[in-house]
């Protein structure tokens, strides 16, 4: 049990910055980039694709029964994985790394990118993601080099999804913490004013600040069916602010998962319809009660087996996983309502 608890508590929430100490992934993806750079005509540089079996297929075994229908497509940016140490100056991961990208699978794509798989063909590209250690570095020359790169390769893989695997089909986009950061930006260039914005679904911005004047075409989505709008929530304790969230002095759009709303009213546990933490095939119903204040998400202290040892105020990294059931279901009801909007 005293080895096992460790994992328990890391996992349960550092699902998108997992601990390389405690995580000894092995890659079943052992290719090599010729150049360095992706090809997005190899699955191999694709960690969730409908033409491949992949950890984003994976259901958890309460669900098994729910019936599929993937009539729109979700395009999901992952969050940071380059989290170890960092060896030389290589700012940016390398494609290749089979053991990154072993971590990217069974942490994110398993436990992030699966919500999506009842309602939607999930594609997830590789990316040459920006190290960890580039949030903290200030507005450097060098920092803002490794984010552009990184959103290189995903301007790059989705405007070979547009050209190969779209057709015409509803759009969500996904992503969470650097994943969000460049989706703001896709979005900016893709959608917003632009003929694409009729094919967006929604979009789920989690884990990033959604400065208010960041769009003026795509607006916040203000209840659980409006469609070509936006979604994104930051989780913490409630009565936590750190600093980072004061120096924004209110500038971020926050939704209340559990009403799907922008306001401050607060949501009940009961609301709350099921979490996916460590164990996958377990649910774990009323984790936490949740509302907004200060550019945040609140939320009570969430309620699992042995999460009274888990002392962070911190859920960045549950930010999806605490309402797993209910971005699943409302997935599905947004689908819903935008194929019946263009039928009509």
């Amino acid at each position: 049990m005293l080895k096992k608890l460790p994992v328990l508590l890391i996992a349960s929430f550092i699902l998108s910055s997992c601990s390389d100490k405690y995580f000894p992934f092995k890659s079943q993806y052992n290719f090599i980039s010729e150049d360095g750079k992706p090809n997005y005509a190899n699955l191999d540089y694709w960690a969730a694709h409908p033409w491949k079996k992949d950890l984003s297929d994976s259901v958890p075994e309460p669900l098994r029964l729910e019936l599929v229908d993937s009539s729109a497509d979700v395009f999901f940016l992952h969050p940071t994985m380059y989290t170890m140490k960092l060896k030389g100056k290589d700012l940016n991961a390398a494609i290749d790394d089979s053991y990154l990208n072993a971590k990217t699978d069974h942490s994110t794509i398993l436990y992030q990118a699966s919500v999506f798989n009842q309602s939607c063909r999930v594609f997830a590209p590789r990316f040459r993601e920006a190290h960890i250690s580039q949030f903290f570095t200030g507005d450097t020359i060098e920092a803002s080099k490794a984010f552009d790169l990184a959103y290189e390769d995903v301007r790059t893989a989705f405007e070979y999804y547009l050209k190969n695997y779209n057709q015409g089909r509803p759009i969500i986009i996904a992503a969470h913490s650097q994943g969000s950061k460049h989706a703001l930006r896709l979005l900016k260039d893709y959608f917003e004013n632009k003929p694409l914005h009729n094919q967006l679904v929604v979009a789920y911005i989690l884990g990033w600040q959604i400065p208010k004047d960041q769009f003026k075409s795509i607006t916040m989505c203000t209840d659980s069916v409006q469609t070509g709008c936006i979604c994104g929530w930051r989780t913490l304790r409630e009565g936590y602010l750190p600093q980072l969230i004061k120096r924004e002095k209110g500038n971020s759009f926050v939704t209340n998962p559990l009403l799907w709303t922008i306001d401050e009213q607060p949501a009940s546990k009961e609301l709350n319809q099921g979490s996916v933490l460590f164990d996958f095939n377990k649910i774990y119903k009323g984790v936490s009660s949740a509302r907004i204040k200060d550019n945040i998400l609140w939320i009570s202290k969430p309620k699992f087996p042995h999460g009274s040892l888990y002392l962070s105020k911190n859920y960045h990294a549950g930010d999806l996983n605490l309402f797993y059931m209910n971005v699943r279901k409302n997935i599905k009801t947004r689908i819903q309502h935008y194929r019946s909007a263009i039928q009509n």
